[in-house]
């Protein structure tokens, strides 16, 4: 992933300081006028051959504003393809934002963050001016009595990084992003790999084993040697995902771990006091570490024990002993003590916990798990959604409060009474209701972007046929899933948004933490060493359960076990990617 960033501010002196790939840009307003002012952070998040996805910052530092306008024009053939956040057009070279409903006030020191991917060939300049309402934001103003030489020393610009021992509020933003060189390799051994092979993908320590490495695979210290290598002089947000609970994912069995439900100990001695001793290390101090916590196995609790439909034994083995309630807990506490350690805990998805009973129960079960073991909430940075799972970001062609013919979408089969179409309007559901349990005011939430794209021929350009609520929802819908239950290996995915930071209110960043191209499970039962079932969900001649509304699984054939390289699944994300490759 590149970055480069500009940051222009109105202030005394016309001085223009530059370093790598940032640059500073000083100006003044006359002398007696109102006090116009701006400073606009460009920050290209991710680029590739054809496109780039750029996150804008934009700061008011003159008189307050209701509403506001930012300018600028490109040097090269750059063309904005997809905004948010802001209302964005195009002329020719010259690009307008312009604020939307919720983010247009902006009061002195005021900022608000809009973001765009875009599509460019030959080079992607940032842009050397800005205008915010109007007025130049980078220093096309001179001062009054300008200085006669060159000050002696460069001017203060504000700190790009928050001072040491703080963390930042989003540790995506200005920075980029490991990218997993054993995945990268797979990735670009693949016909048209080379196009994503340098996307950022977490790494998986789903067994203790994976801490230390072997002699094919590469340990938690070596990826933090790798990553400092990457970082350079910047910023650099290193991805892992912390998965080996004792009993851990009751109700499924392609990944079922290592660690039987009572081993609670090995969990903690074995495991996490090794992790964290690495991460504690002041040789990695300077890396942002992101860890996703214990993916699928805290809602199990909600929604597959008795008294519940899908009920399972081993998720009523697991309320009953405490163990994912103790292992997050203690997870969330030993992690957290690291300064450069960010926790985000998994929250499923819309299509597991999105309706009334699921919701809020699993909301407060978070809570519960996030104060256990001496933890406190404040060892929780934000929370993850659609971990490894297929949920369309954002359903264009329906919302939920239409209906059809006098008939809610929520009652359409598709939807079954949730009350969310997909994972953005979910995430920053739950973002609202885990801050009024108590979490911090700036919880921020991620959202896995790795496989839910939905592209390809099949993609739906308008919304269904209204006949009924049924033709409504399935034409227009892009997840083109049988069934939201089904999880596996699906056929027809592709690829979703590339990784990004600061994509929408509340959104930390789009993420890839499920690498691409890594199977889910087996479509048939393979015995192996790492404690993994075979789940008939991954079969592609199953026909369902009650978890699935007894529908085919829609998983593709051949299939090796999960975390294992699956070529025919990247082909079919490549392939159905959206935004296309």
């Amino acid at each position: 992933m590149s970055r480069t960033s500009r940051t222009a501010l109105l202030a005394a002196l016309g001085l223009i300081t530059a370093t790598g790939a940032t640059a500073t840009v000083l100006g003044t307003a006359t002398a007696g006028a109102a006090t116009p002012g701006c400073k606009v952070d460009y920050q290209i998040t991710n680029q590739w051959s054809t496109g780039f996805g750029t996150n804008v910052t934009v700061t008011n530092t003159g008189d307050p504003t209701a509403s506001w306008t930012l300018e600028w024009t490109y040097a090269g053939n750059q063309q904005v393809t997809q905004g948010w956040n802001a209302t964005i057009t195009q002329s020719g070279a010259a690009v307008t934002a312009k604020n939307v409903s919720y983010n247009g006030t902006l009061a002195t020191g005021g900022s608000t963050s809009f973001g765009f991917n875009g599509s460019y060939s030959g080079t992607n300049a940032v842009p050397a001016t800005f205008k915010l309402n109007g007025v130049v934001c980078n220093g096309a103003t001179e001062p009054t009595t300008p200085p006669t030489t060159p000050p002696t020393t460069p001017p203060t610009t504000p700190p790009t990084t928050p001072p040491a021992g703080t963390k930042a509020d989003n540790p995506y933003a200005g920075a980029k992003v490991y990218v997993n060189p054993e995945w990268s390799a797979k990735a670009a051994a693949e016909p048209g790999g080379t196009k994503v092979s340098n996307q950022p993908t977490a790494v998986w320590l789903d067994r203790i084993a994976a801490v230390n490495g072997s002699a094919t695979s590469m340990g938690l210290r070596a990826h933090l040697d790798e990553a400092l290598r990457q970082k350079g002089t910047g910023e650099l947000v290193v991805q892992l995902v912390v998965y080996n609970l004792p009993g851990r994912d009751c109700a499924a069995l392609a990944s079922n771990g290592e660690l039987g439900p009572t081993e609670i100990g090995r969990y903690k001695t074995e495991y996490i006091d090794p992790i964290a001793a690495i991460l504690a290390d002041s040789k990695y101090a300077g890396l942002r570490i992101v860890t996703t916590v214990e993916i699928d196995s805290l809602p199990n609790l909600v929604t597959n024990v008795s008294g519940r439909p899908t009920a399972t034994a081993n998720c009523d083995v697991m309320k009953a002993n405490g163990n994912y309630i103790t292992g997050v807990g203690y997870a969330l506490r030993k992690l957290g003590a690291i300064g450069n350690v960010y926790n985000y805990v998994d929250a499923g998805h819309h299509g597991w916990l999105g309706w009334d009973d699921n919701f809020g129960a699993s909301a407060e079960l978070f809570k519960q798990a996030a104060t256990a073991e001496g933890s406190t909430v404040a060892n929780v940075h934000g929370f993850i959604v659609n971990t490894a799972n297929y949920s369309a970001l954002k359903e264009d062609h329906f919302t939920i409060n239409d209906s059809v013919n006098g008939v809610s979408v929520r009652q359409s089969k598709w939807v079954d009474w949730n009350r969310y179409t997909d994972e953005l309007s979910y995430a920053q559901a739950m973002r609202t209701k885990l801050v009024s349990l108590g979490f911090d005011s700036n919880l921020g939430m991620l959202i896995d972007t790795s496989r839910n794209g939905w592209g390809g021929t099949a993609r739906p350009t308008a919304a269904g046929p209204t006949s009924t609520v049924d033709t409504y929802v399935n034409g227009g819908k892009y997840d083109r899933r049988i069934h939201l239950g089904n999880w596996c290996n699906q056929s027809g995915a592709g690829l979703g948004e590339r990784p990004q930071a600061a994509p929408a209110a509340g959104i930390d960043a789009y993420v890839w933490v499920k690498p691409p191209g890594e199977s889910d499970g087996a479509s048939k039962e393979i015995p192996n060493n790492e404690g993994k079932g075979f789940d008939r969900m991954c079969d592609p001649t199953y026909t369902g359960n009650a978890r699935n509304g007894n529908s085919m699984s829609g998983a593709l054939p051949d299939a090796p076990i999960s975390g294992q390289w699956f070529s025919a699944q990247f082909q079919e994300l490549l392939k159905n990617a959206h935004p296309a490759l």
